[in-house]
This record gives C-alpha cells, sequence and structure tokens, in this order.
C-alpha cells in the first residue's frame, strides 16, 4: 500500500456507521459488530470509507458516501486536499476525490442472485470508466455448508446462457457454477468478468475496484427488472463482458486462500491471493507484546475486529486508540504506522503502485 509520502497530516478520521438498505436480507452481524442497532432486516451491507455512491439512484445522490462521525462526507475531505489523503495529487488523472478502492462489509441472510461485474477495458470502452469491478471476498463469518458459487464449471454455450438467463433459470445456472463452502479466515479473489453468487448465512468482508456496475444474469430474486440488469447497454452489447469459459480447479485454487485470524504475529498479513494485488490489497494486523512493524504510508481503510489498541504513526505523533468495530479512515499524509496493543485490524488499500497501474496496460 506504499505511495509517494506527503507532508504529515492530521490523525486517521473515525467514520460513523454507514448501513445501506437492500432487496436482500440481513445485516444483524454487521450490527453486533459496530455496536449499533439494526433498524431494518434488510440492511445487509455497509460500505467502509466509500468515495463512491451506489448506483441505482438518481445522479448526484448519497447513498453508499461514508461520513465522519461528525458528519462529513469523506469524499469532500480527500477532493480537498487529495495529496494529503493519497498522496496521487490533482494531476493523478483520477477524480479527485478517488481512493481506489471501496470496501464493504456484506452480512447476506438470503441467497444473491448470479451477476457478473465487466472489466476495466469493457468498461473504459462502453462505460467511460477507468475501473472494472474485480473484487474479493474475505469471510468473517459463516454458517456450516455455506457457500459461494465462482465462475462455470465447464465451458456455457453463450446462445445458452442466453436462453436461460431470459427464462430465469436459477437452477440452471447454479448447476454450471463451482460451489466452494467457505469457512471463517477464507480469502477469495473474484476477477471482472466471472460469473458469481454468494449463499445466505456468509458474513465478509468485500473489497474491491470502486465502482458499483452489476450485470445480473438472474434478477427475478432482486428488486431489478431486466431492463435495470445491463447496465443501460442492452444485453446484445454487455454479454461482451461476461465469460463463457470454465473456471478450472486448477484457476481456482490460484484465486482461494486461507488464514488463521487467531493467530498474532508482528508482520501484517495479506489475506488475499497474490493475484489480487494490482487491484486492492487486505491485511490483517494482530500484533504481539512488542506491536507490529509499520504499514507504509498511503491511504487505508481500518477495521478492527476484535480487542483494543492504538495506530502508531512512526514520526512520534500522538497515537490514535481503536478498539472492536470501530473504522477509520487513515490518510496517506499519516505517514507510516504500527499497531499496538491487543486489537486485530483489517487494513484495506488500494492496489500496488495505485494510481499510475490504473493506466498501466497489463491491469486494463
Amino acid at each position: 500500500m506504499s505511495t509517494t509520502q506527503p507532508t504529515r497530516l492530521a490523525q486517521p478520521t473515525r467514520l460513523a456507521p454507514n448501513l445501506i438498505e437492500h432487496f436482500y436480507r440481513g445485516g444483524d452481524r454487521i450490527a453486533a459488530l459496530r455496536g449499533i442497532e439494526q433498524q431494518s432486516e434488510f440492511q445487509p451491507e455497509e460500505w467502509l470509507g466509500a468515495t463512491v455512491s451506489r448506483a441505482d439512484q438518481e445522479p448526484g445522490g448519497a447513498i453508499g458516501l461514508a461520513r465522519t462521525v461528525d458528519g462529513v462526507l469523506l469524499r469532500d475531505l480527500v477532493a480537498a486536499d487529495p495529496q494529503q489523503w493519497t498522496g496521487a495529487g490533482r494531476d493523478s488523472g483520477t477524480d479527485a476525490a478517488d481512493t481506489g478502492i471501496l470496501v464493504k462489509l456484506l452480512d447476506a441472510r438470503q441467497r444473491l442472485p448470479v451477476h457478473v461485474h465487466p472489466d476495466r477495458a469493457f468498461a473504459a470502452s462502453h462505460l467511460d470508466c477507468a475501473y472494472g469491478k474485480t473484487e474479493a471476498w474475505f469471510i468473517l463469518d459463516a454458517e456450516p455448508g455455506s457457500a459461494v458459487h465462482l465462475g462455470w464449471s465447464e465451458d456455457v454455450d453463450p446462445e445458452e446462457l442466453d436462453r436461460r438467463r431470459d427464462a430465469q433459470d436459477s437452477e440452471w445456472m447454479l448447476a454450471h457454477m463451482n460451489r466452494i463452502v467457505v469457512e471463517r479466515g477464507m480469502g477469495i479473489l473474484v476477477p471482472a468478468g466471472t460469473a458469481h453468487a454468494i449463499d445466505g448465512g456468509i458474513f465478509l468482508t468485500e473489497v474491491q475496484e470502486p465502482t458499483d456496475l452489476s450485470i445480473l444474469l438472474e434478477w427475478s430474486v432482486t428488486t431489478s427488472t431486466r431492463e435495470e440488469s445491463h447496465l443501460g447497454l442492452g444485453f446484445d452489447t454487455v454479454m461482451g463482458a461476461v465469460s463463457t469459459t470454465a473456471l478450472p480447479e486448477s484457476e481456482i485454487a490460484r484465486l482461494v486462500v486461507q488464514h488463521d485470524l487467531d493467530a498474532r504475529t508482528d508482520t501484517p498479513v495479506s489475506l488475499l491471493p497474490a493475484a489480487a494485488d494490482p487491484y486492492f490489497q487486505l491485511f490483517a494486523i494482530a500484533p504481539g507484546a512488542d506491536g507490529s512493524d509499520p504499514v507504509d504510508a498511503g491511504f487505508s481503510v481500518a477495521l478492527a475486529l476484535t480487542g483494543a489498541g492504538s495506530l502508531v504513526p512512526e514520526d512520534g505523533a500522538e497515537p490514535v486508540a481503536v478498539s472492536a468495530g470501530e473504522v477509520l479512515a487513515v490518510p496517506a499524509g499519516f505517514g507510516p504506522w504500527t499497531v499496538t496493543g491487543e486489537a486485530t485490524v483489517l487494513v484495506a488499500g488500494p492496489g500496488a503502485g495505485w494510481p499510475a497501474s490504473l493506466s498501466a496496460g497489463g491491469i486494463r
């Protein structure tokens, strides 16, 4: 998560709860972690540190945008001083409020639909957007037997897929996908273009490119219509973003890793497959008695999962206390920092080399 280190900024900023109403049930485990009261059984997501908003609202809508505990939009803070917040500066070619990442808590109490996200090349050519939506899941909790569905288990004929999509044949789609039973501590990369779905009973942290671009192959289990399921491009065009080739076991093995969330180590531990690094990064920090090794300077979202501790800047400035359930946006200007105490902290940041990597041919 390294970047050019700017002049020192004030301390990390605590973020207010940011629960999102959605069509699917869930959210009780988010409320329990964050120490808040769930207002509806349909609040299954919290967007953490978001400077982008949900797509299914009027232009200029603020649903999804993170706020500080004082009610200020994080987007406004970043846009006012991108050099201090991200180290990118206004001449980086990105939106001034762009942080290179979107982080969510997702607590599904029912199965999500089969859907696909476009890659950067498709988004750039059809949607005038530099980002696609590669994403990754890190499993915080899962009911026994809960699974994710990732990619096709065999090549599917594009015309057959079109017919099954139009018929809303959920059973056919799921039967032709790889089913992966998940457990706590599992990290899974979902490449753009890959069909996927999540069973009910799963609580996870999702890190992704900062967009809300989804192609619904299965809209009948949602509140969306067919016409709201193809990014406004029509299915004839948008199906070009959907892979129809099999995702073999050898590739799945490259996309799935397992970690012990209860282990304590001085070194920040990467929780995702190496193939995620160009897009985003997610670390667990659970220091021993002497504190952790440093986290490089750069924008990040820090979520305390358990315990209590402090984020300690290397320049000797005042530490920032953190305890279970708190979320902080950490600016690049905070410099390198360590974690002390008994906390376990998840730290998410943009991909390696961001924002220069955004226009690099290798991952666009």
